[in-house]
């Protein structure tokens, strides 16, 4: 079922579609949407390595973007918007308080992190909203954190070439539980943070 679904993702790289569906994830996963757009970048990149920079680009103006309507969010209406989808990553809001003191302590190092790791970024767009993190302080970790994250994924692909396409294309089952479980321990890490 996987390879099927990876196949089918892959084929967007073929259509002139390809690349707002990517756009389109990353700033959804920055805000609001729980799937990372690695998985549809990983895709794009091994379907048309020679455009892996450009995907990569492309995600990381989608992520941005994303998080700056996160940040809005926390920001502007978080009781509205922002605290029912907090309510699905952290039921209790015990993380984010914690996340509040990850400020207090870290500041633009804890946003950082958070653009790179697996842990759920929009949990942290959202904070910054809501603790009125420096914009500034906050846009310069994100671009940094999310270029990193998404050139990165590309960059591995453009310089594998034909054989990383064929070895991901062999072990894709396992490199999509492998990044499946990489998720899951970022929400567990970002609980017991």
């Amino acid at each position: 079922m996987l390879k099927r679904a990876y196949h089918w993702v892959t084929a967007w790289s073929e259509t002139p579609y390809g690349s707002w569906a990517l756009f389109f994830l990353a700033f959804a996963e920055s805000s609001c949407f729980p799937i990372p757009p690695d998985v549809l970048l990983l895709a794009l990149c091994v379907g048309q390595p020679a455009a892996a920079f450009s995907f990569a680009t492309i995600c990381t103006i989608g992520s941005v973007f994303g998080g700056i309507a996160g940040y809005s969010i926390g920001f502007f209406a978080f009781e509205a918007i922002g605290k029912p989808l907090l309510h699905t990553y952290d039921p209790h809001q015990e993380v984010f308080k914690q996340i509040q003191n990850l400020y207090d302590t870290w500041g633009f190092w804890g946003v950082l992190v958070a653009a790179i790791t697996p842990i759920p970024y929009k949990v942290f767009t959202i904070a910054s909203g809501v603790f009125k993190f420096n914009f500034v302080q906050f846009m310069l970790a994100s671009i940094i954190g999310r270029s990193f994250r998404f050139f990165l994924v590309s960059g591995l692909i453009f310089w594998g070439g034909e054989p990383l396409k064929l070895w991901i294309e062999k072990y894709f089952d396992w490199l999509a539980w492998g990044f499946l479980a990489a998720i899951i321990l970022g929400l567990i890490i970002l609980r017991l943070f």
